[in-house]
């Protein structure tokens, strides 16, 4: 971040669209584990309380999330949706 009014980002992640078993999700935490320890200054949230406090509101805010892309967030939630959680919190303001 190059100045006081930039905001760190999300966890950068290969294939999110294609997660769909606890095995990819499980390559999606190893990828954003990788990238934290390459770029901690980058994430918004690079800290376990952070990163926490922005899960849960990340987890709140995914039904919303899903409407705005014109979706219904599922009744029984895909690994799909908790990568997406994940993925998010690491950048969520």
């Amino acid at each position: 971040m190059s100045n006081p009014y930039d905001t760190g980002r999300s966890a950068e992640v290969t294939d999110l669209d294609q997660v769909n078993s606890l095995p990819d999700v499980a390559r999606v935490v190893d990828e954003m584990l990788n990238d934290l320890r390459e770029h901690p200054a980058d994430w918004e949230n690079p800290t376990l309380e952070r990163f926490l406090g922005a899960l849960s509101a990340t987890l709140e805010a995914l039904p919303h999330l899903y409407a705005n892309r014109g979706e219904t967030l599922p009744d029984q939630p895909t690994w799909k949706a908790f990568a997406e959680a994940l993925v998010m919190a690491s950048g969520y303001e």
